[in-house]
């Protein structure tokens, strides 16, 4: 980058526990073991106090793992791929998936989730890991697919908010990821203020975000951290419409 013009400053927004924004402009690359070939980020990790670790990352040709991601026992991981004209070759125990533009594969815990770019573009994706909550003799699958395959559905009965479901509601499953699209001037039916968590990449326009008690202005690439009971809403601020992807730990009680 080289020297800076001007004073130094950031929109990045950091409070444990609560919430955070994470814009890309402070990133910085880290050295994950494993991980050849790529630029990855972590973006999201219980340092800050969030329950689960979420990356992301660009995969130069050739570039991937050497051995699977989150195969640590009882890990569940994640991976969706953001804008890119190449290709990932995806891999859950022993069974191989190419992924494009909108494709996402669900690795089951103690599976572990391996990936190469075969192409000759770069890759961005994002990649997550959290702790599975085993519930009665239940145990979720593979899952692949891809948000362009998947129809919108309007949020809330709302005309203007439109929400994908990821991954099945069932009870195997401990969390989900959705897509939230928001036309402009579309926004939540109420502020919400819920246990659940989330980690949530813009990947389409800008907003205004409340976080706990401040609006704050959003826009793609940021990412957003919400602790439990953070107060949330958004209203979509630009011309074209707002969209990110998210994370949500579903379809289990609270431990006491």
């Amino acid at each position: 980058m080289g020297y800076p013009h001007g004073l130094l400053s950031t929109r990045a927004i950091v409070k444990p526990g609560e919430y955070a924004i994470i814009p890309p402009e402070g990133r910085v690359n880290n050295v994950i073991p494993n991980i050849e070939a790529c630029n990855v980020s972590i973006l999201c990790s219980p340092k800050i106090g969030a329950s689960f670790v979420m990356y992301i990352g660009t995969a130069k040709p050739g570039g991937g793992t050497t051995s699977p991601f989150a195969e640590e026992p009882g890990v569940e991981s994640f991976m969706f791929i953001l804008e890119t004209e190449g290709e990932m070759r995806v891999g859950v125990d022993e069974q191989e998936q190419t992924l494009s533009a909108g494709g996402y594969i669900y690795a089951p815990p103690n599976s572990g989730l391996s990936f190469k770019n075969n192409s000759d573009s770069p890759v961005r994706f994002l990649l997550y890991k959290q702790r599975y909550i085993p519930y009665a003799d239940t145990a979720p699958r593979c899952i692949v697919g891809n948000i362009n395959a998947i129809e919108e559905r309007c949020y809330d009965d709302m005309h203007n908010v439109f929400v994908r479901d990821l991954l099945p509601s069932d009870l195997a499953f401990d969390l989900n990821f959705h897509t939230l699209s928001f036309e402009p001037g579309g926004c939540h039916p109420f502020v919400e203020t819920h246990v659940q968590e989330h980690g949530a990449y813009i990947y389409e326009g800008e907003g205004v975000y409340l976080l706990g008690e401040q609006w704050l202005p959003v826009q793609k690439d940021d990412f957003l951290f919400f602790g439990p009971f953070t107060q949330q809403a958004v209203y979509a601020s630009g011309r074209g419409r707002l969209t990110y992807i998210y994370s949500k730990d579903c379809n289990r009680d609270v431990e006491i």
